[in-house]
């Protein structure tokens, strides 16, 4: 059972691996037919080169790091933000850089987590 359900993993990231490719190719194709190269589709590249390093991360180790995907978040929200433009009420630009700052923190703190002067003490 459990064996099926690894090779049913293994078909899942084949598929998502094959989908991230074709986005890819069919970004890049995006842009030769513009002519153009936009920070938004740079930005929307390194989400794609994101996801291949979260598959292959999960097809190595069986686990994925949390701040992988949090990479991606940031990302994406940055992304967003450009994509949106100077139409955008100010306000939101200060939503969407907040979650930013947050997710950032959050990074951070998963990263400090792991130094000594954090480690449990003996009394």
């Amino acid at each position: 059972m459990i064996d099926t359900i690894k090779y049913i993993e293994k078909i899942a990231l084949v598929i998502i691996i094959f989908a991230t490719v074709i986005a890819i190719g069919y970004e890049i194709y995006a842009m030769y037919e513009k002519n153009l190269v936009e920070l938004a589709d740079l930005l929307l590249l390194f989400i794609y080169l994101e996801v291949i390093q979260m598959i292959r991360e999960y097809w190595t180790l069986n686990r994925i790091r949390i701040s992988i995907p949090l990479f991606i978040a940031i990302t994406a929200v940055a992304r967003l933000i450009i994509l949106q433009g100077k139409t955008m009420d100010p306000s939101m630009l200060l939503y969407e850089g907040g979650a930013i700052l947050l997710i950032a923190i959050a990074v951070l703190i998963l990263k400090a987590r792991k130094l000594k002067i954090f480690a449990d003490v003996d009394d």
